[in-house]
């Protein structure tokens, strides 16, 4: 039996991100993720029916927690429509995205770990091709230059950066990092 309290589901899975981060796809088991989380042996066990389940929550929860918060969107929504404006918006989302550290480390063992999970693959792309989707077509009603394939074009080019930024975080100082994503808005978002 599948127990449902949400806010402790929440919290083994937020732990199996921490693992995940830490240790890798190896060391997530449930009694990583029961230790992790402060509770007693075997509570894992009661909310998840198997490792994949929990491999796959967690890829999803990383997704949830990236996501802006409202105050976010809005200031965005209100912003400029200029490339200036465009390379504001990226650093702040690869600050984002850099600040929750664990979640991405996370994210990369969950691919890693989906190249020999056929089943957490299907989940992983098809959540990756929606954030892509979406993050095209907000893209589109912001009216912000450039087009569909700038937009993957930046998030393949910032995603890389994030990984430096996270595992090598000597290779750019800060300053480096904020003029390499005006330089890549500006290189590949044309001016409209």
């Amino acid at each position: 039996m599948v127990r449902r309290n949400d806010q402790r589901r929440a919290a083994l899975v937020d732990a199996a991100i921490e693992v995940l981060a830490r240790e890798g796809a190896r060391g997530l088991t449930f009694r990583a993720v029961d230790a992790e989380a402060a509770v007693p042996a075997g509570t894992a066990s009661n909310y998840f029916g198997s490792r994949d389940d929990v491999l796959t929550q967690a890829g999803a929860r990383v997704y949830e927690r990236l996501q802006p918060d409202e105050a976010t969107v809005a200031r965005q929504r209100a912003a400029g429509r200029d490339r200036e404006t465009y390379a504001e918006l990226m650093r702040e989302l690869v600050s984002r995205v850099a600040a929750f550290r664990t979640g991405y480390l996370a994210l990369l063992e969950l691919r890693l770990e989906a190249t020999r999970r056929p089943g957490l693959r299907k989940v992983l792309t098809e959540r990756v091709r929606a954030d892509v989707e979406a993050n095209v077509a907000y893209h589109e009603e912001s009216g912000l230059p450039g087009d569909a394939t700038a937009v993957k074009l930046l998030m393949l080019a910032l995603n890389w950066l994030i990984v430096e930024q996270l595992t090598l975080p000597e290779v750019f100082t800060e300053a480096e990092r904020d003029q390499l994503v005006a330089a890549a808005v500006e290189r590949i978002v044309t001016a409209e």
